[in-house]
């Protein structure tokens, strides 16, 4: 993977606008940059004057609350309104402090919530969610970001609702080119989101997809130092990169870029491409090799080889993969001599365009006329895509700016800046629930902390989102 050819250590420069595809027309209005208050606060304003960290001022008095969204292990996520004339809604998250064991000791703020606030204070970009202000109250710490009513998991369940219905074509194209627009950003500003998935891609009632939750992110501009010491595990299962699978501990963005193509694969098909089950860590912590997510990946996309992925061998959990079942005889063991060798060769044959056409080419029944299969529309590009972006080789995976330039999105149906454009149906909102929405009770429920390290470590368990 080749690192963006930008100016050493940019610094959050990238012009807010789809200039990665010029002949595409897209909304290319500046954002506003998160205001400024005049309350007394910790730090200095920077420069620019884009973020205030206030510790005079009570969430309660500039936001109403209407709603509890979610928990997770870093704390909890509501709805809110503001009470001082702000347009819109707002999504608060307010993270927990960090606590030793059963003691209410405080011990400080957890990495995540740190990462998080240092990036989201620069990121400004139309398809990266954007943080409005960030409060500290009695040791708690609230982060206030834009509300989104959508995301893509709740978008993907609504369409296996019955009758089961795919995601149009169209709103597939505006939703892949806004999510590789804000991943092309991220990298060309060293930032790595590493936790890419459904559930952390908002979308707002006007179409307009935002990368959220950066808890995981983390700046990649040290090429020396090992990304995978600091945390271990990293990226719900699912979505995990073959190379992170196999141990790799110096990765690049394109383990990003692997999501992104699973998300791709479950736009189309509703359901997860590689749905394994994750492996637990032992009690020294180890990390073990996660055969199971790996056979799901080897049984659409054959077994890597070192012709395709020549760092392969050097990959640590390497000697592994001879544990793994070629897709043509999964599920038999009746292995000998050079039938054996035979059956590695063959099954080392990805079956993807099989799997991509067959899912495209599926007929449905709802809708008249002849847009029975209404996903063929997208054609040979949509598996071209689909497969550079699932490649096996870091190296040979395509960018997120490759992926822009891609004709999938200058054949067939322009691209709109809203994935909902021309839909005649509307997504359900976001539920919210009246129950629980006391933002200021210090009681979590539910977000124990289990004796982890950091919240990192649990993250891929949380389905939480952020607004």
């Amino acid at each position: 993977m080749h690192h963006p050819a930008t100016a050493a250590f940019p610094v959050f420069s990238l012009p807010n606008d789809f200039s990665a595809c010029p002949n595409i027309t897209m909304n290319q209005a500046k954002r506003p940059r998160a205001e400024v208050s005049s309350q007394p606060r910790l730090y200095p304003d920077r420069v620019n004057g884009s973020m205030g960290y206030q510790s005079k001022v009570r969430v309660t008095d500039k936001y109403k609350v209407v709603g509890f969204i979610s928990s997770g292990t870093y704390g909890r996520v509501y709805k809110a309104l503001g009470r001082q004339g702000q347009p819109g809604e707002f999504a608060i998250k307010k993270f927990k402090p960090d606590k030793e064991g059963e003691q209410a000791s405080y011990t400080g703020i957890s990495q995540s919530a740190v990462r998080e606030m240092a990036l989201c204070s620069e990121l400004n970009h139309p398809n990266v969610i954007r943080l409005i202000e960030i409060i500290l109250e009695d040791k708690c710490i609230f982060m206030v970001f834009e509300y989104a009513e959508h995301d893509l998991l709740q978008i993907i369940h609504h369409h296996t609702q019955q009758p089961r219905h795919p995601i149009p074509p169209t709103t597939i194209k505006s939703i892949m080119f806004q999510l590789l627009n804000g991943c092309q950003y991220l990298h060309t500003n060293w930032v790595l989101h590493r936790d890419l998935k459904p559930a952390n891609i908002m979308v707002t009632s006007s179409g307009e997809v935002r990368i959220g939750d950066l808890g995981l992110a983390r700046l990649s501009y040290k090429p020396l130092h090992s990304l995978y010491s600091g945390d271990k595990v990293v990226v719900t299962i699912w979505y995990r990169a073959p190379e992170l699978l196999l141990g790799s501990r110096h990765y690049t963005p394109a383990v990003d870029l692997w999501a992104v193509g699973c998300i791709f694969a479950e736009l189309l098909s509703l359901r997860p491409i590689f749905k394994g089950e994750e492996a637990k860590m032992d009690s020294k912590k180890t990390v073990p090799f996660q055969r199971n997510q790996m056979q799901k990946i080897v049984d659409i996309m054959g077994l890597p080889t070192k012709e395709r992925w020549p760092l392969l061998t050097s990959t640590p959990e390497y000697s592994q993969l001879p544990t793994l079942q070629p897709p043509i005889s999964h599920g038999h063991h009746h292995h000998h001599g050079h039938h054996y060798q035979a059956q590695r060769q063959a099954g080392s044959v990805s079956q993807l365009e099989k799997w991509y056409y067959n899912t495209i080419n599926q007929h449905t029944n709802s809708g008249p006329g002849p847009s029975s299969a209404p996903l063929a529309s997208l054609g040979a590009e949509g598996y071209k895509l689909l497969a550079g972006l699932l490649e096996y080789d870091p190296e040979k995976r395509l960018t997120a700016a490759a992926a822009l330039q891609h004709p999938f999105f200058t054949t067939g149906d322009p691209v709109s800046s809203n994935c909902f454009a021309g839909l005649k149906t509307e997504y359900p909102h976001r539920r919210v629930s009246q129950d629980d929405n006391d933002i200021r009770t210090s009681s979590l429920p539910g977000t124990k902390r289990s004796g982890l390290p950091d919240d990192t470590l649990a993250r891929p368990l949380k389905r939480a989102k952020e607004g």
